[in-house]
């Protein structure tokens, strides 16, 4: 078999050149010389010159006096002092996806060593800004199976108002100037729906992904208005729309009435269709459910520390947590295929945007050089470990079931427990 295979990969190159006439005495050699049918010795012609073509690899010499040269061979080029440089600028910004942090991560090193959070010597620097984003995930993989794991929904539809206000799908967005937002109500029930609880209004703009969040007391129309009064003094931008669900706490005179008096457009999703909010919705998990979890917040005290928490939260998101945003998706038959452009905070999407004004971009500029992200950080896990605490200390009882429930006793033997034995009489 072996000599057979060695005289086929000798005539394959020549029976590739040969024409009509020649390959047909070629295929008439090789069958008499092999015993092969005709159509056999085809299909091994054409596997021994895809073998004959093949291109050789050629091995790399490595230049004497650059960075590689000096670098441990493969599967060990990131050493621990690099992962550990990794999962702490992995940490800082909340624990994004390599696609996320690869983009950002150049700026991020050079921000943290500049303010002194991040002390390691230069090989080690520019071997962590050359990690591709595939890398980043393979080598954050254990840090982020450590992390914990979701809650429910609890939007009631209000039909009052609908048709006075518009619906607008995904493809009427402007995704080119900064303004028109999404807004929804997060709800921090603890997996307890009775009562009254706090909830986070999250505002999500959808052009630069900037975010903010507020936390009122309940859903009443009146609390959702009054914090998105106080969102909209605070966005470094003008707010030109907002786009709700169907919820009743959206859908009422107020909020009408409020956008009305200050010409602002107001728009709202179909009903049962969470991807019209898409972009808020992504924000409620990532930002809101990320930071504070699913635990049950329902005091004023919590409310207030709330916010508090939001604070330095604001920062974080919108000058240090790179976002993607969708360029393009197709369908081919069952198959979708999603294309993302180049992670960017959205501080730097703001800056490159034509319709930001100079002076305010001078403004957001001079914020961010003063802002330390590994902090912020901190000030956001102190924070939350007060949140933590504060809940904790009510003493709300345990939803999860026992792993093993106390045993029911049996008939009889509740019997003998409560009627006196015939030795007793």
């Amino acid at each position: 078999m072996v000599q057979r295979l060695a005289v086929a990969r000798q005539v394959a190159v020549r029976y590739r050149a040969a024409g009509r006439a020649d390959k047909s005495r070629i295929l008439d050699e090789l069958c008499a010389t092999t015993g092969w049918h005709r159509d056999h010795a085809r299909k091994v012609l054409r596997v021994a010159l895809r073998v004959a073509l093949r291109p050789k690899r050629v091995r790399r010499r490595r230049r004497v006096g650059t960075l590689k040269s000096a670098m441990p061979p493969p599967g060990q080029v990131y050493g621990p002092e690099v992962v550990a440089a990794l999962e702490r600028c992995w940490a800082v910004l909340g624990g994004p996806c390599g696609k996320r942090l690869a983009p950002f991560l150049p700026e991020l090193v050079d921000r943290l060593r500049q303010v002194g959070e991040l002390q390691i010597p230069q090989q080690t620097a520019d071997l962590l800004v050359a990690m591709s984003a595939a890398t980043i995930d393979r080598r954050l993989a254990k840090a982020r199976a450590r992390l914990p794991h979701k809650g429910r929904s609890g939007t009631k539809f209000g039909s009052l108002l609908k048709a006075q206000i518009p619906v607008r799908m995904w493809s009427q967005w402007d995704d080119d100037r900064p303004g028109f937002v999404e807004v929804d109500l997060v709800g921090h029930e603890g997996g307890n729906s009775r009562g009254e609880f706090c909830q986070t209004l999250t505002v999500t703009d959808i052009a630069s992904g900037w975010t903010e969040t507020r936390a009122v007391r309940n859903k009443a129309a009146v609390r959702v208005r009054d914090a998105l009064d106080d969102i909209a003094a605070g966005l470094p931008f003008p707010l030109l729309g907002i786009d709700s669900d169907n919820g009743s706490e959206f859908i009422n005179h107020h909020l009408l009435g409020w956008c009305t008096d200050n010409k602002i457009t107001f728009t709202r999703s179909r009903e049962a269709h969470k991807n019209d909010n898409a972009h808020v919705e992504q924000k409620n998990w990532s930002v809101v459910r990320q930071t504070v979890g699913y635990l049950r917040f329902d005091t004023d005290a919590e409310t207030e520390l709330l916010n508090r928490l939001y604070q330095p939260l604001r920062l974080m998101i919108n000058f240090f947590t790179p976002q993607q945003k969708l360029q393009s998706k197709t369908r081919h038959g069952a198959k979708v295929i999603k294309k993302h452009n180049t992670a960017k905070t959205p501080f730097q999407r703001l800056l490159a945007s034509a319709h930001i004004d100079q002076t305010v971009k001078n403004n957001l500029t001079g914020w961010y050089d003063q802002l330390n992200p590994a902090q912020l950080r901190r000030d956001i896990a102190t924070l939350q470990q007060h949140l933590l605490d504060m809940s904790t200390a009510k003493g709300h009882p345990n939803r999860v079931p026992a792993l093993h429930p106390p045993r029911r006793p049996s008939r009889a033997k509740t019997h003998e427990a409560t009627t006196p034995s015939s030795r007793a009489s």
